[in-house]
């Protein structure tokens, strides 16, 4: 029972850093980890942040390898 939770909220943490890594490379706005005071802290943020990265990198290469996705032109966001 507990397990599950933990595995819940680990793959809800996940999910959300990959929302957050996805939001930065679509409009380029990231959190300031630098205003992050404490040392340990900012350290966990910043790695909470790469694991985001590292799925969205990991999506992007499956999805490129995939025959159900193709790259089309680039969308504007500015409308």
């Amino acid at each position: 029972m507990v397990f599950g939770k933990v595995v819940h909220v680990a793959v809800d943490a996940v999910l959300v850093s990959a929302v957050l890594a996805g939001i930065k490379r679509s409009s380029g706005l990231s959190l300031v980890t630098s205003n992050i005071e404490n040392q340990d802290l900012r350290k966990a943020v910043d790695k909470f942040l790469d694991v985001g990265e590292w799925v969205v990198d990991q999506g992007t290469m499956v999805m490129k390898s995939s025959q159900y996705f193709e790259r089309k032109g680039q969308v504007d966001t500015n409308q």
